[in-house]
């Protein structure tokens, strides 16, 4: 799909998805500007790296965390730590604006005082995936979960509450959120391998910002 920069954004329009997701469509398309300066000035401070999974693993997608927490992986297992491992220092703050459009995303789902403590910043190169799982290292597993994606079109897999039910494909493209919580907060989700294209953002990548209350 080409994006002409020069047309004015269509309003934004909401998908369900199950009871208690949503697909909140070009929900953050106003906010590019700020979300890319932001996720390069928190990766100038904690650049993305390729984690370890406990199983030895190193996984296709690079990532980095802002907030008071961020989500990491390694040989002692999945976690959220205070510290970011390869410098020792605290994550970068999470900028006002990223907290701001979260807990927007999340009223305008139906999940209102949702506040955001970490923010998983995902960066997606061509073949890159992300396997099924639930995400449930979060002390508060009431809180939903809104996901912003960037760049590239991505396949969503949205599943069940089992590994093994099927999981349906959904089309995120740039300026899409993803919310959910409730009865579908546990639900098993993923993205397919990212195919080849070219966006006139982010070249050959989708960025992908996943905020949690973690603590």
């Amino acid at each position: 799909m080409n994006l002409d920069l020069f047309n004015t954004p269509p309003e934004p329009w909401t998908e369900p998805l199950s009871p208690g997701a949503l697909v909140l469509r070009q929900y953050a398309i106003a906010h590019t500007d700020s979300l890319l300066a932001g996720i390069r000035a928190i990766a100038a401070q904690a650049p993305f790296r390729r984690m370890q999974t406990p199983g030895g693993h190193t996984m296709s997608v690079a990532m980095t965390n802002c907030g008071t927490a961020g989500w990491i992986t390694d040989c002692k297992g999945y976690r959220y730590s205070s510290t970011d491992p390869l410098s020792g220092q605290a994550w970068p703050a999470m900028p006002a604006d990223f907290r701001s459009l979260a807990q927007a995303a999340a009223l305008a789902a139906g999940f209102p005082g949702f506040p955001p403590d970490a923010c998983l910043i995902n960066r997606y190169p061509v073949g890159a995936k992300m396997a099924l799982h639930q995400d449930r290292d979060e002390r508060d597993l009431t809180a939903p979960i809104v996901s912003v994606s960037l760049g590239l079109p991505a396949t969503f897999l949205w599943g069940g509450l089992q590994r093994s039910d099927k999981a349906v494909k959904v089309p995120l493209l740039h300026g899409d959120v993803v919310v959910w919580g409730g009865e579908a907060r546990l639900v098993f989700h993923g993205i397919a391998p990212l195919k080849s294209g070219q966006h006139p953002l982010l070249g050959e990548e989708r960025l992908n910002l996943t905020f949690r209350q973690a603590l």
